[in-house]
Protein backbone atom coordinates (compact mmCIF):
# COMPACT_ATOMS: atom_id res chain seq x y z
CA UNK A 1 0.00 0.00 0.00
CA UNK A 2 0.90 3.66 -0.47
CA UNK A 3 0.31 6.70 0.59
CA UNK A 4 -2.75 8.97 -0.72
CA UNK A 5 -3.70 12.61 -0.98
CA UNK A 6 -6.47 14.90 -0.50
CA UNK A 7 -6.88 18.72 -2.20
CA UNK A 8 -5.51 21.21 -0.07
CA UNK A 9 -5.48 25.06 -0.23
CA UNK A 10 -2.53 27.00 0.47
CA UNK A 11 0.11 25.49 -1.55
CA UNK A 12 3.96 26.33 -1.60
CA UNK A 13 3.35 27.11 -6.01
CA UNK A 14 1.06 28.28 -8.05
CA UNK A 15 1.58 26.82 -11.32
CA UNK A 16 -0.16 29.03 -14.15
CA UNK A 17 -2.02 25.91 -15.75
CA UNK A 18 -5.21 24.18 -16.40
CA UNK A 19 -4.21 21.14 -14.45
CA UNK A 20 -1.05 20.21 -12.69
CA UNK A 21 0.10 17.80 -10.68
CA UNK A 22 3.46 16.68 -9.19
CA UNK A 23 4.53 13.50 -7.43
CA UNK A 24 7.53 11.56 -5.32
CA UNK A 25 7.92 8.89 -8.15
CA UNK A 26 9.20 6.35 -4.90
CA UNK A 27 6.42 7.05 -2.68
CA UNK A 28 3.47 8.57 -4.59
CA UNK A 29 3.28 11.13 -2.32
CA UNK A 30 1.66 14.39 -3.82
CA UNK A 31 3.52 17.12 -3.63
CA UNK A 32 1.00 19.47 -5.68
CA UNK A 33 -2.47 19.24 -7.43
CA UNK A 34 -4.39 21.44 -9.23
CA UNK A 35 -7.78 20.19 -11.39
CA UNK A 36 -5.54 17.36 -10.96
CA UNK A 37 -8.03 14.93 -12.12
CA UNK A 38 -9.97 16.51 -14.84
CA UNK A 39 -9.53 15.53 -18.37
CA UNK A 40 -7.71 17.00 -21.07
CA UNK A 41 -6.16 16.71 -24.41
CA UNK A 42 -2.59 15.92 -23.57
CA UNK A 43 -1.23 16.68 -27.35
CA UNK A 44 2.58 14.82 -27.66
CA UNK A 45 2.48 13.41 -24.27
CA UNK A 46 1.24 10.72 -25.63
CA UNK A 47 4.55 9.62 -26.91
CA UNK A 48 5.32 8.50 -23.12
CA UNK A 49 2.99 5.76 -23.71
CA UNK A 50 4.06 5.09 -27.10
CA UNK A 51 7.60 4.72 -25.87
CA UNK A 52 6.19 2.28 -23.31
CA UNK A 53 4.62 -0.03 -25.37
CA UNK A 54 7.59 0.09 -27.83
CA UNK A 55 10.06 -0.99 -24.59
CA UNK A 56 7.73 -3.61 -23.73
CA UNK A 57 7.77 -5.38 -27.28
CA UNK A 58 11.73 -5.59 -27.36
CA UNK A 59 11.46 -7.35 -23.98
CA UNK A 60 9.07 -9.81 -25.07
CA UNK A 61 11.40 -10.27 -28.43
CA UNK A 62 8.56 -9.03 -30.70
CA UNK A 63 10.98 -6.16 -31.41
CA UNK A 64 14.69 -4.87 -31.50
CA UNK A 65 16.63 -1.68 -30.94
CA UNK A 66 18.16 -2.76 -34.15
CA UNK A 67 15.70 -3.62 -35.95
CA UNK A 68 14.66 -1.72 -39.13
CA UNK A 69 11.42 -0.10 -40.15
CA UNK A 70 10.67 0.26 -44.04
CA UNK A 71 9.08 3.59 -44.20
CA UNK A 72 5.36 3.89 -46.31
CA UNK A 73 4.70 6.73 -48.61
CA UNK A 74 1.98 7.66 -45.46
CA UNK A 75 4.31 7.86 -42.79
CA UNK A 76 6.45 9.93 -45.00
CA UNK A 77 3.70 11.98 -45.64
CA UNK A 78 3.11 12.76 -41.87
CA UNK A 79 6.91 13.05 -41.36
CA UNK A 80 7.14 15.29 -43.97
CA UNK A 81 4.55 17.75 -42.94
CA UNK A 82 5.62 21.15 -41.79
CA UNK A 83 2.47 21.54 -39.83
CA UNK A 84 3.88 18.56 -37.32
CA UNK A 85 6.94 18.10 -35.17
CA UNK A 86 9.33 16.11 -37.28
CA UNK A 87 12.80 14.66 -38.31
CA UNK A 88 12.26 14.20 -42.58
CA UNK A 89 11.86 10.30 -42.83
CA UNK A 90 11.68 9.19 -46.81
CA UNK A 91 9.45 6.89 -48.67
CA UNK A 92 11.25 3.66 -49.17
CA UNK A 93 14.06 4.39 -46.38
CA UNK A 94 14.34 2.07 -43.39
CA UNK A 95 15.09 3.59 -39.93
CA UNK A 96 15.67 1.61 -36.76
CA UNK A 97 13.75 1.51 -34.21
CA UNK A 98 16.29 2.60 -31.87
CA UNK A 99 16.55 5.85 -34.12
CA UNK A 100 13.07 6.46 -34.15
CA UNK A 101 12.18 6.12 -30.85
CA UNK A 102 14.86 8.85 -29.83
CA UNK A 103 13.85 10.93 -32.91
CA UNK A 104 10.03 10.78 -31.16
CA UNK A 105 11.22 11.48 -27.34
CA UNK A 106 14.07 14.22 -28.44
CA UNK A 107 12.46 16.09 -30.65
CA UNK A 108 8.54 15.13 -30.38
CA UNK A 109 9.24 13.28 -34.47
CA UNK A 110 4.97 12.56 -35.01
CA UNK A 111 6.24 10.50 -37.98
CA UNK A 112 8.50 8.49 -36.16
CA UNK A 113 5.93 7.40 -33.60
CA UNK A 114 3.89 6.81 -36.47
CA UNK A 115 6.32 4.72 -37.96
CA UNK A 116 6.65 2.95 -34.48
CA UNK A 117 3.35 2.03 -33.79
CA UNK A 118 2.53 0.36 -37.21
CA UNK A 119 5.86 -1.56 -36.87
CA UNK A 120 4.61 -2.99 -33.23
CA UNK A 121 0.67 -3.74 -34.48
CA UNK A 122 0.14 -2.48 -37.82
CA UNK A 123 -3.04 -0.46 -37.35
CA UNK A 124 -3.56 2.36 -34.98
CA UNK A 125 -6.55 1.08 -33.77
CA UNK A 126 -4.17 -2.35 -32.68
CA UNK A 127 -1.54 0.02 -31.42
CA UNK A 128 -4.46 1.86 -29.36
CA UNK A 129 -5.12 -1.43 -27.27
CA UNK A 130 -1.90 -1.95 -26.59
CA UNK A 131 -1.81 2.02 -25.42
CA UNK A 132 -4.60 1.08 -23.23
CA UNK A 133 -3.42 -1.87 -21.56
CA UNK A 134 0.08 0.43 -20.39
CA UNK A 135 -2.06 2.85 -19.17
CA UNK A 136 -4.45 0.36 -17.20
CA UNK A 137 -1.06 -1.50 -15.91
CA UNK A 138 -0.19 1.96 -14.71
CA UNK A 139 -3.53 2.39 -13.08
CA UNK A 140 -5.19 4.15 -15.57
CA UNK A 141 -8.52 3.01 -16.72
CA UNK A 142 -10.58 5.75 -18.65
CA UNK A 143 -7.67 7.21 -20.77
CA UNK A 144 -9.43 8.62 -24.10
CA UNK A 145 -6.91 7.38 -26.93
CA UNK A 146 -7.20 8.00 -30.46
CA UNK A 147 -3.60 7.82 -31.77
CA UNK A 148 0.13 7.35 -31.05
CA UNK A 149 0.66 10.76 -31.61
CA UNK A 150 -1.06 12.88 -29.79
CA UNK A 151 -2.40 14.67 -33.03
CA UNK A 152 -6.34 15.23 -33.92
CA UNK A 153 -7.80 11.71 -35.39
CA UNK A 154 -7.91 13.64 -39.45
CA UNK A 155 -4.41 14.55 -39.05
CA UNK A 156 -3.04 10.52 -39.63
CA UNK A 157 -4.55 10.69 -43.02
CA UNK A 158 -4.72 7.20 -43.80
CA UNK A 159 -3.87 5.96 -40.64
CA UNK A 160 -7.14 7.37 -38.83
CA UNK A 161 -9.38 5.85 -37.33
CA UNK A 162 -12.87 5.46 -38.86
CA UNK A 163 -16.36 6.43 -37.61
CA UNK A 164 -14.41 8.77 -34.89
CA UNK A 165 -14.86 12.71 -35.14
CA UNK A 166 -11.99 14.49 -36.81
CA UNK A 167 -11.16 16.40 -34.25
CA UNK A 168 -11.39 13.70 -31.42
CA UNK A 169 -7.13 14.29 -29.36
CA UNK A 170 -6.18 11.97 -26.92
CA UNK A 171 -7.33 13.27 -23.57
CA UNK A 172 -6.42 12.03 -20.03
CA UNK A 173 -5.87 14.42 -16.22
CA UNK A 174 -2.56 15.55 -14.90
CA UNK A 175 -3.21 12.66 -12.24
CA UNK A 176 -3.43 10.02 -15.27
CA UNK A 177 -0.26 11.81 -16.75
CA UNK A 178 1.74 11.33 -13.42
CA UNK A 179 0.70 7.83 -13.03
CA UNK A 180 1.68 6.68 -16.33
CA UNK A 181 5.37 8.15 -16.26
CA UNK A 182 5.73 6.72 -12.79
CA UNK A 183 5.08 3.45 -14.20
CA UNK A 184 6.74 4.04 -17.33
CA UNK A 185 10.53 5.26 -15.82
CA UNK A 186 10.08 2.85 -12.84
CA UNK A 187 9.40 -0.48 -15.56
CA UNK A 188 11.31 0.53 -18.55
CA UNK A 189 14.44 3.22 -16.90
CA UNK A 190 16.01 2.79 -20.02
CA UNK A 191 13.37 5.55 -20.94
CA UNK A 192 15.18 7.99 -19.14
CA UNK A 193 18.31 7.61 -21.07
CA UNK A 194 16.62 8.37 -24.36
CA UNK A 195 14.80 11.66 -22.85
CA UNK A 196 17.99 12.80 -20.79
CA UNK A 197 19.92 12.78 -24.42
CA UNK A 198 20.49 16.58 -25.15
CA UNK A 199 21.84 16.45 -28.68
CA UNK A 200 22.09 13.78 -31.26
CA UNK A 201 22.44 12.97 -34.99
CA UNK A 202 19.62 11.45 -37.11
CA UNK A 203 20.70 9.62 -40.02
CA UNK A 204 18.09 10.93 -42.76
CA UNK A 205 19.40 9.02 -46.12
CA UNK A 206 23.23 8.38 -46.86
CA UNK A 207 25.29 11.37 -46.75
CA UNK A 208 22.67 13.13 -45.01
CA UNK A 209 22.21 13.97 -41.19
CA UNK A 210 19.72 16.20 -39.33
CA UNK A 211 21.03 17.56 -35.20
CA UNK A 212 18.37 16.74 -33.08
CA UNK A 213 18.20 19.10 -30.01
CA UNK A 214 16.52 18.19 -27.37
CA UNK A 215 13.53 20.87 -26.46
CA UNK A 216 13.54 20.17 -22.64
CA UNK A 217 15.04 23.22 -21.67
CA UNK A 218 15.16 21.91 -17.92
CA UNK A 219 18.00 19.08 -18.76
CA UNK A 220 21.35 19.50 -16.80
CA UNK A 221 23.27 23.25 -18.54
CA UNK A 222 20.22 24.51 -20.30
CA UNK A 223 18.82 28.20 -19.89
CA UNK A 224 16.18 26.42 -17.03
CA UNK A 225 17.99 23.37 -15.39
CA UNK A 226 16.91 24.07 -11.83
CA UNK A 227 19.19 24.49 -9.26
CA UNK A 228 20.47 21.33 -7.46
CA UNK A 229 18.50 19.15 -9.66
CA UNK A 230 19.33 16.54 -12.14
CA UNK A 231 16.30 16.62 -15.00
CA UNK A 232 16.49 14.10 -17.35
CA UNK A 233 12.91 13.71 -18.58
CA UNK A 234 10.78 13.77 -20.07
CA UNK A 235 8.27 14.92 -22.52
CA UNK A 236 6.44 18.31 -23.86
CA UNK A 237 3.36 18.77 -26.62
CA UNK A 238 1.28 20.97 -27.88
CA UNK A 239 -2.08 21.73 -30.14
CA UNK A 240 -4.42 24.35 -30.51
CA UNK A 241 -6.76 22.28 -28.00
CA UNK A 242 -4.30 21.17 -25.95
CA UNK A 243 -1.86 24.15 -25.42
CA UNK A 244 1.07 23.66 -24.15
CA UNK A 245 1.89 20.45 -21.75
CA UNK A 246 5.00 19.46 -20.05
CA UNK A 247 5.93 16.68 -18.05
CA UNK A 248 9.18 16.88 -16.62
CA UNK A 249 11.27 14.17 -13.77
CA UNK A 250 14.30 14.60 -12.02
CA UNK A 251 15.92 14.11 -8.93
CA UNK A 252 17.40 15.61 -5.91
CA UNK A 253 18.68 14.52 -2.48
CA UNK A 254 17.54 11.26 -3.43
CA UNK A 255 14.40 11.90 -4.22
CA UNK A 256 12.63 11.25 -7.73
CA UNK A 257 9.90 13.85 -8.80
CA UNK A 258 7.19 14.15 -11.30
CA UNK A 259 5.61 17.40 -12.25
CA UNK A 260 2.97 17.50 -14.87
CA UNK A 261 1.49 21.04 -16.34
CA UNK A 262 -1.09 20.73 -19.03
CA UNK A 263 -1.81 23.93 -21.20
CA UNK A 264 0.55 26.14 -19.42
CA UNK A 265 0.22 30.06 -19.78
CA UNK A 266 2.20 32.16 -21.39
CA UNK A 267 5.17 30.95 -24.11
CA UNK A 268 7.84 27.70 -23.84
CA UNK A 269 10.29 30.52 -21.96
CA UNK A 270 7.14 30.76 -19.74
CA UNK A 271 6.73 27.05 -18.96
CA UNK A 272 9.62 26.17 -18.64
CA UNK A 273 10.70 28.86 -15.93
CA UNK A 274 7.67 27.77 -14.10
CA UNK A 275 8.75 24.21 -13.85
CA UNK A 276 12.08 25.70 -12.57
CA UNK A 277 10.51 27.68 -9.97
CA UNK A 278 8.39 24.83 -8.75
CA UNK A 279 11.38 22.58 -8.66
CA UNK A 280 13.67 25.92 -6.70
CA UNK A 281 10.59 26.26 -4.70
CA UNK A 282 10.24 22.64 -3.47
CA UNK A 283 13.99 22.01 -2.38
CA UNK A 284 13.75 25.42 -0.86
CA UNK A 285 11.01 24.90 1.69
CA UNK A 286 10.98 21.26 1.98
CA UNK A 287 13.37 18.45 2.44
CA UNK A 288 12.57 14.42 2.83
CA UNK A 289 12.48 12.87 6.36
CA UNK A 290 12.14 9.41 7.09
CA UNK A 291 9.09 8.22 8.64
CA UNK A 292 10.81 4.97 10.30
CA UNK A 293 7.83 3.95 12.88
CA UNK A 294 4.85 4.68 14.61
CA UNK A 295 6.72 6.21 17.69
CA UNK A 296 8.49 8.72 15.39
CA UNK A 297 4.87 10.66 15.65
CA UNK A 298 3.45 12.28 18.72
CA UNK A 299 1.99 9.86 21.49
CA UNK A 300 -1.46 10.54 20.38
CA UNK A 301 -1.42 7.92 17.57
CA UNK A 302 0.53 5.07 19.25
CA UNK A 303 -2.58 3.58 19.98
CA UNK A 304 -6.38 3.94 19.41
CA UNK A 305 -9.61 3.10 21.38
CA UNK A 306 -11.17 -0.56 20.23
CA UNK A 307 -14.72 -1.62 20.84
CA UNK A 308 -16.28 -5.39 20.68
CA UNK A 309 -12.86 -6.72 22.01
CA UNK A 310 -12.43 -9.05 24.76
CA UNK A 311 -10.23 -8.15 27.70
CA UNK A 312 -9.06 -5.09 25.89
CA UNK A 313 -9.78 -1.47 25.42
CA UNK A 314 -6.93 -0.08 23.44
CA UNK A 315 -4.82 -1.44 20.31
CA UNK A 316 -1.03 -0.74 19.49
CA UNK A 317 -1.27 0.97 15.86
CA UNK A 318 2.13 0.80 13.39
CA UNK A 319 2.98 1.66 10.59
CA UNK A 320 2.48 -0.51 7.07
CA UNK A 321 5.86 0.33 5.96
CA UNK A 322 8.41 3.13 6.70
CA UNK A 323 8.60 6.02 4.21
CA UNK A 324 10.14 9.47 3.24
CA UNK A 325 7.54 12.29 3.37
CA UNK A 326 8.50 15.45 2.11
CA UNK A 327 8.44 17.73 5.20
CA UNK A 328 8.56 21.86 5.32
CA UNK A 329 11.67 22.56 6.78
CA UNK A 330 12.32 22.95 10.13
CA UNK A 331 9.07 21.29 11.66
CA UNK A 332 8.91 17.98 13.37
CA UNK A 333 5.85 15.74 12.84
CA UNK A 334 3.74 17.61 15.54
CA UNK A 335 3.45 19.91 12.86
CA UNK A 336 2.07 17.67 10.37
CA UNK A 337 -1.20 16.93 13.01
CA UNK A 338 -1.17 13.38 12.76
CA UNK A 339 -4.90 11.90 13.23
CA UNK A 340 -5.55 8.12 13.24
CA UNK A 341 -8.56 7.12 10.22
CA UNK A 342 -10.28 4.22 10.76
CA UNK A 343 -10.80 2.13 7.54
CA UNK A 344 -14.98 1.74 7.14
CA UNK A 345 -14.27 -2.00 6.82
CA UNK A 346 -13.38 -1.94 10.48
CA UNK A 347 -15.85 0.73 11.98
CA UNK A 348 -18.46 0.29 14.23
CA UNK A 349 -21.44 2.32 13.84
CA UNK A 350 -19.89 5.06 16.36
CA UNK A 351 -17.14 5.78 14.52
CA UNK A 352 -14.80 3.36 16.48
CA UNK A 353 -12.61 0.99 15.76
CA UNK A 354 -13.97 -2.94 16.56
CA UNK A 355 -12.53 -6.13 16.63
CA UNK A 356 -11.61 -8.76 15.60
CA UNK A 357 -8.53 -7.48 14.05
CA UNK A 358 -5.34 -9.28 13.24
CA UNK A 359 -1.71 -8.21 13.89
CA UNK A 360 -0.37 -6.91 10.78
CA UNK A 361 -3.90 -6.06 9.34
CA UNK A 362 -4.52 -2.78 7.67
CA UNK A 363 -7.13 -0.96 9.73
CA UNK A 364 -7.16 2.53 8.92
CA UNK A 365 -4.55 5.74 7.84
CA UNK A 366 -2.88 8.38 9.31
CA UNK A 367 -3.61 11.82 8.11
CA UNK A 368 -0.55 14.37 7.64
CA UNK A 369 -1.46 18.20 7.07
CA UNK A 370 1.79 18.78 5.65
CA UNK A 371 1.99 22.80 5.49
CA UNK A 372 1.32 23.74 1.59
CA UNK A 373 0.79 20.65 0.52
CA UNK A 374 -2.09 18.40 0.08
CA UNK A 375 -2.72 15.79 2.83
CA UNK A 376 -0.99 13.01 3.32
CA UNK A 377 -2.52 9.52 4.25
CA UNK A 378 -0.08 6.81 5.79
CA UNK A 379 -1.27 3.16 5.84
CA UNK A 380 -1.24 1.67 9.07
CA UNK A 381 -1.68 -1.77 10.46
CA UNK A 382 -2.96 -3.62 14.00
CA UNK A 383 0.47 -4.00 16.43
CA UNK A 384 -2.30 -6.91 17.93
CA UNK A 385 -4.08 -9.73 17.53
CA UNK A 386 -7.49 -8.64 18.90
CA UNK A 387 -10.24 -11.37 19.94
CA UNK A 388 -13.99 -10.27 18.99
CA UNK A 389 -16.12 -10.15 22.71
Amino acid sequence: MESQAHASTGSFYDMKARAAYAIDAQTGQVLYQKNANKVYPIASLTKILTLAVIEQDIRDHRLSWKQKVKITPAVAKVANDWHFSNVQLNAGEEYSIRQLAESMMIVSADGSAEALALASAGSTAAFNQKMQKVARAAGVHDAKIYNMIGLSNDSLGKHRLKGVAKDAENEMSAKDLALISRYVITKYPETLKITKIKTANFDVALGQQYLMTNINALLPQNGFAPNGWTIDGLKTGNTDAAGKCIVTTGTYAGRRVILVALHTEGDWNNQSKMQKEFYEALAANYQPVKLQKITDLPKSVHQTKVVNAKGRHHVRLQLDHSQWVWMQKGDDWRAAKPQFVVDPTHRSVTGKLKAPLKKGERIGKIELQIKGMPMLDVPVTSGQTVVKQ
